[in-house]
């Protein structure tokens, strides 16, 4: 914790108000150190960053082909999407298609994110169940990839189940780390997470967006996911969140992915910036609580700005790319409740070695 760094400042009156503080790490796929703040080494649960390796095993062996996942569904297994209407049918649809039902969810409701839905479900009374849960994709697909192998369905979720052992032995070689060297720990969904050095963390994306030194069939499941995600990133978050509109002016050369906590991951495919991909990740220590404003939308302070900044420093996004996303930073003006301009947030970093 010493070695944290100041990542984004609120200033009021041109006085610094409030820091946030946290560790960034930029490596490339062949695992070069980059540019790092703080401590790159910081060990972070990835939460919900870890969706698009949790799906890596099941793709490898054919899971899209077996049940015919279009690209739009397997978006879907990547997700931590806001509950809108598109959502939930889009799980229910991809439920029949495998032969699960929500029950068979063990990922327990939650209220939807998606403003429009949230009023729907207030004002009709509804009760949320297991698909509006925001992970309902992933464990969709994992209850597909055990239902695919024979496996028991009502364990999938212990680190025992095969499932899980491969989805641990995948990041494990992605991220260049022995399994049983991963700290496990009990996501929100229920689903087991990891816990690793924002270094690794940052390569095993770098891997996935540029994966020519995986052998042929990982190579081929990386690309399937990154596609899938850049293609539909609306179903990977939502239309208007961050994670769905960076990877929507990207172009598919940029998969991000929010989790929990203030922790971020991103990827930038080989040709941006090079000739190798690169694995961003980050973690904000105070966990970057999200803000909830007049008409429902719920944003993140913290994770938007800062991954704009490092996009920007690097030079993976041009002028006009920063200004279709302006509204998440890097710089805001901060108004009150009257409109009155009251200061700013900015980032508070350079990018070194």
């Amino acid at each position: 914790m010493n070695n944290l760094a100041p990542l984004l400042e609120l200033l009021r009156g041109g006085v610094v108000e409030s820091t946030h503080f946290g560790s960034i790490a930029v490596v490339d796929s062949q695992g070069a150190l980059l540019h790092s703040i703080g401590d790159p080494n910081t060990v972070a649960f990835l939460r919900s960053s870890a969706k698009p390796f949790q799906v890596l095993p099941f793709v490898e062996r054919g899971g899209v082909e077996h049940f015919g996942f279009t690209q739009r569904e397997l978006a879907l297994s990547c997700a931590s999407h806001e509950t809108a209407q598109i959502h939930l049918e889009a799980v229910a649809a991809l439920q029949k298609k495998v032969g699960v039902h929500e029950s068979d969810l063990q990922c327990g409701p939650h209220l939807p994110g998606d403003a429009d839905m949230l009023r729907l479900v207030i004002k009709q009374d509804i009760k949320p169940s297991a698909n509006f849960n925001n992970c309902s994709g992933k464990h969709t697909a994992m209850l597909a990839h055990a239902k695919m192998r024979g496996l028991p369905l009502d364990s999938y979720l212990s680190p025992d189940h095969p499932i899980q052992r491969d989805i641990l032995a995948g990041l494990a070689d992605l991220s260049a780390l022995p399994a049983d060297s991963i700290p496990l720990g009990v996501d929100g969904c229920s689903a087991p997470n990891f816990a690793l050095p924002l270094y690794n963390a940052a390569l095993a994306m770098a891997r996935l967006c540029d994966p020519r030194d995986l052998s042929e069939t990982r190579a081929i499941a990386c690309k399937k996911i990154t596609a899938a995600m850049t293609a539909h990133s609306e179903m990977v978050s939502g239309f208007g969140e961050f994670d769905c509109e960076v990877m929507k002016v990207g172009g598919g050369k940029i998969v991000t992915k929010r989790g929990a906590e203030g922790f971020q991951i991103l990827g930038i495919l080989p040709g941006v910036i090079g000739e190798r991909g690169l694995g961003i990740a980050f973690k904000v220590s105070d966990g970057d609580p999200g803000r909830m404003d007049d008409n429902l939308h719920e944003a993140p302070r913290v994770r938007p700005a800062v991954s704009l900044e490092i996009l920007r420093q690097l030079g993976a996004l041009d002028e006009n790319q920063l200004k279709a996303l302006a509204k998440f930073g890097p710089k805001k003006i901060l108004k009150n409740y009257a409109g009155i301009v009251t200061g700013a947030s900015r980032p508070a970093f350079v990018l070194g070695r």
